[in-house]
């Protein structure tokens, strides 16, 4: 593991939400913490209502985690472009996060715990 990147189960029941829709909700989530960044949740991909989300072109590229790929939401109200990314072949170091997906939290776009 990478002494700046740690990952660890995060604690009780995590759900996203776009423009009013639950989009998913697990208990298995994974939260990654990236030095003074602030913590990332990802999601099981089976957790996920993947019929609410398109893949996008764009990618990014980790030099910690490797190449990202992206989804846009398609909520009933608005697409949100490249907002939700994984990591399908990420770097040894960080193998756990392989099929999980993260969520830009911004408006209309919610990722807590309850």
């Amino acid at each position: 593991m990478l002494k700046h990147i740690t990952i660890r189960p995060a604690t009780g029941t995590w759900v996203i939400r776009a423009g009013g829709a639950v989009l998913g909700e697990s208990t298995r989530a994974l939260e990654l913490s990236e030095g003074d960044l602030p913590s990332v949740i990802y999601f099981p991909r089976e957790d996920v209502a993947m019929a609410f989300l398109e893949p996008s072109s764009y990618r990014t590229t980790c030099q910690y985690k490797g190449e990202a790929s992206y989804f846009d939401i398609m909520s009933k109200s608005m697409t949100y472009k490249s907002a939700v990314w994984t990591y399908e072949a990420p770097h040894p170091e960080v193998a756990e996060i392989a099929g999980h997906l993260a969520f830009y939290v911004q408006d209309g776009v919610t990722v807590e715990q309850v």
